[in-house]
């Protein structure tokens, strides 16, 4: 399954065209997709207007939803940015931590346009999808 970051979704909703936007388009109804509940929760932030608000959730709703609470992927994420660290590599946001190691534990690919991701595709094998 290929998880669908912030990054993208927002560039899709706002119609920005890229190649993670294009490649999103024209897999939606080809490829298994899904997004986790932070990645639902930082999408949702940023919807100004109560009408989409409801018609953004129900459409993200239709995919599907990864839980990713609890302590072991808590822990996973802490271990994943402490060796990173290690390797020189300042993780920048914790919310990119708890993602990318969600789909390094799970297996699933990262369809992102964050270079906050880089790392751990390096250097902990995180598979991404490059259009």
């Amino acid at each position: 399954m290929v998880i669908v970051d912030t990054t993208v979704w927002i560039d899709y909703l706002r119609g920005t065209g890229n190649p993670e936007t294009n490649w999103l388009d024209q897999e939606l109804t080809r490829q298994r997709l899904g997004l986790t509940d932070v990645i639902l929760c930082e999408v949702l932030q940023g919807v100004r207007d109560a009408g989409l608000f409801v018609q953004v959730r129900d459409e993200l709703l239709t995919f599907h939803l990864f839980e990713t609470g609890g302590k072991e992927l808590a822990i996973a994420s802490a271990v994943n940015y402490r060796t990173l660290r290690i390797e020189g590599y300042t993780v920048r946001r914790t919310i990119d931590c708890l993602i990318a190691t969600f789909c390094l534990r799970a297996g699933h690919e990262l369809l992102h346009r964050d270079r906050g991701f880089d790392a751990f595709e390096r250097e902990l094998g995180l598979r991404v999808v490059h259009p």
